[in-house]
């Protein structure tokens, strides 16, 4: 089976997507769209240029909604215009209005796939898409907390001197200022976190805040990021493509809260197979529904404009 790839967005996230998925020969066609159409042509040429180079071939298209009716996978990762913004909930208003244009066209193209978003408020925005499409929540999910619980395990795999591969554990709630580490979850080697510290003095909240804060880090020095949210996306990408049953943090719908949230959820070729809710603490319990009640807030302010 040909394993086709639609990617709304060529700016900096998308077109790494589409670098992460061509490298790792992760489909077979990839269908770049923009509405600068002339960033699309160019980016998929140059993709193209690496064919020679790569393990497999994967064939780019650029700027052809009708060939997303055939597509697995539909990827969103429409950026707003400024970049720099601390909160992303400021991107709302912008985000918002690409998203309810680009929906109604690849639902006009056919498309029953699976849509995976990116962009920001990831949350918000992700909801905005599943009603815009009316496909069922199951198959429309976000990146959510992935690249956050990726950053966590840097952060607490630097702290500790462990290959951040070994740690696990999830960031969830909001893909947003109202995060939380949820280190009930966390361990190294089968062990928690807190256990492993023992009388080493550990200052929590600052690597909660590290956490949170990595991508303000890198917006400050480079102006945009890419590497992670991409590498993130080609994975999620990965497990649908391949009915992986695979474990990811994201933002997946809550039937409980009404809202789209980060947890950890099982991803298959139709996308969220089911969510995993972990058993948090009183604390993190806590956090988690205010996390939803800012997203649900966004939503609320969303609608009435």
């Amino acid at each position: 089976m040909t394993r086709k790839v639609g990617i709304i967005g060529a700016g900096h996230v998308g077109a790494d997507v589409a670098f992460s998925l061509v490298t790792q020969g992760l489909c077979d066609i990839i269908v770049l769209l923009d509405e600068n159409e002339k960033k699309a042509v160019s980016q998929s040429l140059e993709l193209r240029d690496m064919a020679s180079l790569t393990a497999s071939r994967v064939q780019v298209i650029a700027n052809d909604y009708s060939e997303l009716h055939d597509a697995d996978v539909l990827v969103i990762a429409v950026g707003p215009k400024t970049l720099l913004r601390e909160d992303r909930l400021e991107e709302l208003a912008e985000t918002r209005a690409a998203v309810r244009e680009v929906i109604p066209r690849v639902i006009a193209s056919g498309f029953g796939g699976v849509i995976i978003n990116i962009t920001n408020p990831c949350d918000v925005i992700t909801q905005i898409i599943q009603q815009t499409s009316g496909l069922p929540d199951s198959q429309v999910f976000g990146t959510g907390t992935s690249l956050d619980t990726a950053r966590m395990k840097r952060v607490v795999g630097e702290f500790f001197g462990f290959d951040p591969k070994s740690v696990t554990g999830y960031v969830m709630g909001e893909h947003g200022e109202s995060q939380f580490v949820a280190w009930s979850t966390v361990t190294l080697g089968g062990r928690p976190v807190a256990e492993l510290a023992g009388d080493r003095e550990v200052d929590w909240a600052k690597m909660d805040d590290a956490v949170r804060g990595g991508g303000w880090e890198i917006l400050q020095g480079k102006g945009w990021t890419s590497f992670g949210i991409a590498t993130a996306s080609a994975r999620l990408v990965d497990a649908v493509l391949s009915n992986a049953q695979s474990v990811y943090p994201v933002s997946a719908w809550d039937d409980e809260l009404s809202v789209y949230i980060g947890q950890p959820a099982v991803i298959g070729k139709n996308g969220i197979v089911q969510t995993l809710q972990p058993e948090l603490t009183a604390y993190e319990g806590v956090a988690y529904h205010a996390c939803a009640r800012v997203i649900t807030a966004a939503l609320k302010s969303e609608h009435e404009k």
